[in-house]
């Protein structure tokens, strides 16, 4: 599993980027998070592994996030489904590969599903992996499926608060769903329309849950941050 030699170093070819493409490594496995990240280090200098997590709100905490990428493990010691994840990761901006020793249909069409840019097993040699990022980066096509009918949306699963009372936002029904929708990408306009309401008073729902959040001593202004406070607060399903 992601060998720790490889023959020659990636990214020097005429097609490597001029900027380095900021990665981030997220498994429950430290080993395989420090093994990726010398590999990608010592082999890879294209891209810059910015924040190595073995855990899902490690990742969505870190100053560095959102980034460029994230090479995510399908499954983590956690209650937030792979749907919710990947679509958090997209809506701060973040392509998704999942990387999985699951390796069968039916997860990966759940991943592609819910919006992932590729699927590998942690079978894949690590260059295999690189190039697989880079096509990723690339945006080349050809690593997703079509997705199901629902579009890979699961229903929206109540959570415990993960913050105690003093750092509550107290949001209404309404603010509550409408950050959900807008944690896992839609826009303001995709809200009103899933909400049945007009784009004006999706728009009011999140200003006040930003300001909310910001009463509360826990700023929400960008979108990353908003879907920070979606995560520590288990509104991700």
């Amino acid at each position: 599993m992601f060998p720790a030699e490889a023959g020659t170093p990636l990214g020097h070819g005429a097609d490597a980027p001029t900027t380095r493409v900021r990665l981030a490594l997220l498994d429950d496995h430290g080993l395989i998070v420090d093994s990726l990240a010398t590999w990608f280090t010592d082999h890879a200098p294209d891209f810059e592994v910015v924040v190595r997590a073995t855990a899902w709100m490690d990742l969505i905490r870190d100053p560095e996030f959102p980034v460029d990428l994230v090479l995510m493990d399908l499954q983590l010691g956690d209650t937030v489904s792979i749907e919710s994840r990947i679509r958090a990761c997209l809506a701060a901006g973040a392509k998704v590969v999942v990387v999985s020793g699951v390796d069968d249909d039916a997860s990966r069409d759940r991943c592609i599903a819910a919006g992932a840019a590729a699927f590998a097993s942690k079978t894949l040699p690590a260059e295999q992996l690189v190039e697989l990022a880079r096509s990723v980066i690339r945006g080349d096509r050809g690593h997703r499926r079509p997705a199901s009918a629902d579009g890979g949306r699961a229903a929206d699963a109540a959570a415990k608060p993960a913050v105690d009372d003093a750092g509550a936002a107290h949001l209404s029904a309404a603010e509550e769903r409408a950050l959900r929708l807008y944690a896992q990408g839609y826009s303001t306009a995709e809200v009103a329309d899933r909400m049945d309401v007009g784009y004006e008073t999706a728009k009011t729902y999140l200003r006040r849950v930003r300001e909310k959040y910001a009463r509360a001593g826990r700023p929400a202004s960008r979108k990353s941050e908003l879907i920070r406070r979606a995560a520590e607060d288990g509104l991700l399903e």
